[in-house]
C-alpha cells in the first residue's frame, strides 16, 4: 500500500498515525494536490489527499474511509466494530475533522489580501472552534482517554485537531481548559504524534 498526501495536512497525519500505531506495510508518498504534475488527481477525481492506492490498484479517498479502512487490518480496533461505543468513537471523530475544517477555513480566509477577508467568515470560524474546545474540555474525564479504559480513534483524531489549531489557529486556549490541555500532552507524547509531527508545528 501507499498512501498519499502533504506533511502538513492534518487529515493526513490522522492515516499516518494509524498506520505508526498498527505498524503497518504502508509506504507514504508526498505529494502536492496542487503541482501541475501531481499524482493525485489520477488516484483520486476530487483532487485531494488523502489517498491509500491499495494492493490491488484499486484507491481509497477522504481521511475517514482511509483510517477505517486501515484500522480493520490489524487487531485491536481503534474503531470497535458496534454497539455504542462506537458511536461514541464516531461522534468524537465528526466532531474532529468538523475542527479541524473550521481551522482550515479560517486559515484560507487570513490568507486572503486583507481588504478582501470576511470578518464574519472569521469570527464564524473562531466560534466554531471555541465551541468544540468547550465540547471536549467539557467532556473530559479524569483518565487518560476520552473513551472506554484504552488509546481509540476519539483520541486520535482530537489530539490531531487540537495540535492543528495550535498550529495554524495560534491562541491561548489552555488557560481556560486547563485539564484539556494537560490531555493533550499525554497523547502528543506517544511515539506515532512526535514521528508525524509537520515541519514547523509549534508545540506548547
Amino acid at each position: 500500500m501507499k498512501l498519499y498526501g502533504s506533511l502538513t495536512s492534518p487529515y493526513v497525519r490522522k492515516a499516518r498515525i494509524l498506520v505508526r500505531e498498527k505498524d503497518l506495510p504502508c509506504e507514504f508518498v508526498v505529494a502536492d494536490a496542487w503541482a501541475a504534475d501531481s499524482p493525485v488527481p489520477a488516484l483520486n477525481p476530487l483532487g485531494k489527499v488523502p489517498v491509500l492506492a491499495l494492493d490491488n490498484n484499486d484507491t481509497l479517498f477522504d481521511s475517514p474511509v482511509i483510517v477505517e479502512y486501515l484500522d480493520a487490518l490489524k487487531a485491536p480496533a481503534l474503531l470497535p466494530a458496534s454497539g455504542e461505543t462506537r458511536w461514541n468513537v464516531l461522534r468524537w471523530e465528526a466532531l474532529a475533522d468538523g475542527m479541524l475544517d473550521a481551522v482550515v477555513t479560517r486559515l484560507l480566509e487570513s490568507r486572503r489580501p486583507e481588504a478582501q477577508q470576511s470578518a464574519d467568515n472569521l469570527r464564524r470560524q473562531e466560534e466554531k472552534i471555541a465551541r468544540s474546545l468547550e465540547y471536549v474540555a467539557r467532556r473530559l474525564g479524569s483518565g487518560p482517554w476520552l473513551v472506554s479504559d484504552r488509546f481509540t480513534l476519539a483520541d486520535l483524531v482530537v489530539a490531531v485537531a487540537l495540535e492543528y489549531t495550535d498550529f495554524r489557529y495560534p491562541h491561548d486556549w489552555r488557560s481556560r481548559h486547563p485539564r484539556l490541555g494537560q490531555w493533550l500532552a499525554g497523547v502528543s507524547a506517544r511515539p506515532s504524534f512526535i514521528e508525524t509531527r509537520p515541519p514547523g508545528m509549534e508545540k506548547k
